[in-house]
């Protein structure tokens, strides 16, 4: 145990379940007040009891990331509540059923954008300004490894989405990095979540299918992805600007 955030405010979207709820957890170990926000109030909760049940600090906010309006009294409320917003790890994201790219239903890729990519802008929007305004901060921006680093069939848009989060990613840390905000981000590949399960998959089936398509035997566990998350966000990692960490067990190696 150290105490790297000690007197820091973090906020964490996505932060009720899985990868988020890890995270939320990673930081609140390490001292930080974390804000944890997402669109279900109830996931959110739990996350809260877990961190005070440790002597943790944390506070839930109901948002959409997708509406400015949302983001924007998410950091408002960040700040009234703990005083300033030292680091934002976005960890936004949501998936649509496996369907080959002419035959993507126009609603459904609107929705994906409008959350993996939209809400990821509108995220860095509000907490950049913030940020640079009150003598800088970090920013994580949770991508994956399909996009940039690999494709699938039946995944196209997901990946599209993903590939222009990395980009975006990057540059929004040259722009803002003069401005005291650096910005990287993690790009896992499967992790134990209910995400990376398919309809109907035993867990000893998809322990099976792990041995099979990982390199490393196996999936990821969120703490492993916190572990980086909390690195980029630590003033260790103060030369890591725009750097994306692929966490896949050596699938895109």
């Amino acid at each position: 145990m150290t105490a790297r955030f000690t007197g820091r405010t973090v906020l964490v979207t996505g932060g009720g379940t899985g990868i988020g709820r890890a995270i939320a957890l990673a930081f609140a170990r390490e001292g930080a007040r974390v804000v944890v926000a997402g669109r279900r109030p109830e996931p959110l909760q739990e996350t809260v009891s877990l961190v005070e049940a440790e002597g943790g600090e944390a506070t839930a906010v109901t948002a959409d990331v997708s509406r400015s309006e949302d983001v924007e009294a998410l950091v408002g409320q960040t700040v009234a509540r703990y005083g300033g917003l030292d680091v934002a790890v976005n960890n936004v994201g949501t998936f649509i059923p496996p369907t080959k790219l002419a035959d993507i239903p126009e609603d459904h890729w609107d929705t994906l954008m409008a959350t993996n990519l939209t809400g990821l802008w509108l995220s860095m929007k509000h907490e950049i300004g913030h940020m640079r305004a009150n003598g800088g901060g970090a920013i994580v921006n949770i991508s994956s490894n399909l996009g940039a680093h690999k494709r699938l069939p039946g995944l196209s848009a997901y990946a599209a989405s993903k590939a222009a989060a990395s980009a975006l990613t990057r540059g929004a840390a040259l722009d803002h990095i003069g401005d005291g905000v650096r910005i990287n981000a993690v790009s896992p590949g499967p992790v134990e979540t209910p995400m990376s399960s398919r309809p109907g998959e035993s867990a000893e089936d998809k322990a099976e299918r792990m041995g099979r398509e990982v390199p490393a035997g196996r999936a990821g566990t969120p703490e492993e992805i916190a572990a980086a998350v909390l690195y980029l966000a630590s003033d260790e990692a103060g030369y890591a600007v725009g750097t994306e960490l692929v966490l896949d067990g050596g699938i895109t190696a």
